[in-house]
């Protein structure tokens, strides 16, 4: 069984003659901040990695353990700033099963071997503030270096770490930052002792190509382009399907309507955008997005219906909630999202899923761009926009023409898809042509058709608990009277749409793009 910790950390280099910092300029401010001394350590690790390095080319590290207190498997992923997450497994001879298949969305399934090897004699000491409470540890690691990778050599070097300890204040990082500069220690560029080691045991000691993230920009990509900026927005939606995978499989909150929006966004930038790509590697791609979009669309789509059914009953005066109603949703919910569940597993267990993994890693390092994506932003990305905002308008016009009943629900939801085409669209020409407040005012028209489908889907769901009920010679009030809230959402939304539809008018849309 795993666990996870959050680690906030930054690297030093240690000048000579090397020794631990005295921190007079930390510990000598009068607020009672002193350093205690923790003892020091014999650590042992040996680092795995792909043939190619994925997981140091995404800035994560997998790594066997021994010594110290936290001996063990450790997987670090990257969070923001100088955070990491770091989940722990028992120690075990084989890489456990569990941290494999978290580091999957980044190894696209190659195999793992042993890359390198670090030893460590760490000194420690607790940075403790006036009552004594820990609030940071600094380690000075004395590290060795062995790379286990063919012609791989030997290196050394001192480093020292100042880690927080968890949800520690980050302005304390500030100030040690700030004591530590006049003794002389500089940070570290370096990412992770992990990719040090790489580039000074590589043959000639080579610079690691890249030991970040993948760079927005490919080197055939025109800088300033509409290629380029679309392509940047790709990369993003890419690299948060990459870096929420870990979350979806542990069950995090909001991690798989994150990732499914990541999906979304990224399908309708290659329809909206078609015309800078080559469509042959573009739209099966699309379609494998849309596939994997439905798979996790099914656990999302119930975590939302169950929450808005409880908030409703919860809303309710308890005189007006008559039966077991919160025990027949619990029950009817776990049935649902426990299926839902082990769907989204199985489409991240899914060999599809790994093959989709590696056509979105090339999509981002060789990019299927088209002539016309050398074009300039103002001349390409408008006219994207504005064929997105004539098929939204179409669809609203005739949504609203209907007569109510299914056929003008059906065609208001499918005016809600056109919607977000059109803002993300807008959201992926932002840094080009400045159209947040297009992309704002389409997110409201979205918003709004949003509730009324969900309307529609929850007051589906409300008849069918009802009929359960009475079957079961339960009081059916309750959820009549949930069904009569519901539709009058359902009115309320289709009434504020016109006006909330005007403010992302073409005549404002085209004022928006000219300047």
């Amino acid at each position: 069984m795993s666990q996870s910790t959050r680690e906030t950390e930054r690297k030093y280099e240690v000048p000579a003659p090397g020794g631990f910092p005295r921190l007079s300029g930390l510990t000598g401010e009068g607020d009672g901040t002193s350093l205690v001394d923790a003892g020091t350590h014999d650590l042992d690790a040996v680092y795995y990695d792909t043939t190619d390095l994925r997981l140091t080319r995404s800035a994560a590290t997998l790594r066997r353990r021994t010594g110290g207190s936290d001996a063990g498997w450790h997987l670090k992923l990257p969070l923001a700033d100088d955070s990491r997450e770091e989940i722990r497994a028992p120690l075990q001879e084989e890489i456990p099963d569990e941290l494999r298949e978290l580091a999957l969305s980044r190894t696209r399934g190659a195999r793992l071997e042993p890359v390198v090897r670090i030893r460590s004699h760490r000194t420690v000491r607790d940075l403790v503030d006036a009552d004594g409470a820990r609030v940071a540890e600094i380690v000075l690691d004395q590290v060795a270096a062995d790379s286990l990778r063919p012609e791989g050599g030997h290196t050394a070097w001192t480093e020292l770490e100042v880690e927080l300890v968890e949800d520690g204040d980050p302005a304390l990082l500030k100030r040690v930052d700030k004591a530590l500069g006049k003794e002389g220690f500089a940070r570290l560029r370096t990412p992770s002792k992990l990719a040090r080691a790489l580039t000074e045991t590589a043959p000639d000691k080579e610079t690691l190509p890249d030991t970040g993230p993948a760079p927005d920009r490919p080197a055939d990509v025109t800088a300033g382009s509409a290629g380029d900026h679309v392509l940047a927005y790709v990369s993003e939606q890419v690299r948060t399907i990459v870096d929420l995978d870990p979350a979806v499989r542990r069950g995090l909150p909001d991690a798989v309507h994150r990732m499914r929006v990541a999906c979304r966004r990224l399908r309708s930038c290659l329809r909206s955008y078609r015309s800078l790509f080559d469509r042959e590697v573009t739209d099966p791609l699309r379609e494998e997005l849309k596939w994997l979009g439905g798979e996790l669309g099914v656990e999302r789509d119930q975590e939302v219906l169950s929450d808005r059914l409880r908030e409703g009953v919860a809303k309710l005066p308890p005189e007006l909630v008559l039966g077991p109603v919160s025990a027949r949703l619990q029950a009817w919910d776990a049935t649902r999202s426990s299926a839902a569940r082990e769907r989204s597993l199985a489409a991240l267990s899914s060999p599809r899923y790994v093959t989709l993994l590696e056509s979105l890693n090339r999509l981002t390092t060789h990019p299927p761009l088209r002539s016309k994506a050398s074009r300039k932003p103002a001349k390409a990305l408008p006219r994207a926009i504005l064929k997105e905002h004539d098929r939204l308008a179409g669809r609203i016009e005739r949504a609203r023409r209907m007569p109510p009943g299914p056929e003008r629900d059906a065609a208001l939801h499918h005016a809600r898809k056109g919607a977000k085409r059109l803002r993300y669209a807008a959201e992926a020409a932002r840094p080009a042509l400045g159209t947040s407040a297009l992309a704002q005012h389409v997110k409201a028209v979205q918003k709004a058709l949003g509730d009324h489908h969900d309307s529609v889907v929850a007051r589906e769901d409300l008849r069918r608990q009802a009929v359960a009920a009475h079957a079961a010679g339960e009081p059916g009030f309750t959820w009549g009277l949930l069904y009569g809230q519901e539709q009058a959402t359902a009115a309320d939304r289709e009434r504020e749409l016109p006006q909330l539809w005007e403010r992302a008018s073409r005549r404002r849309l085209r004022k928006a793009l000219r300047s």
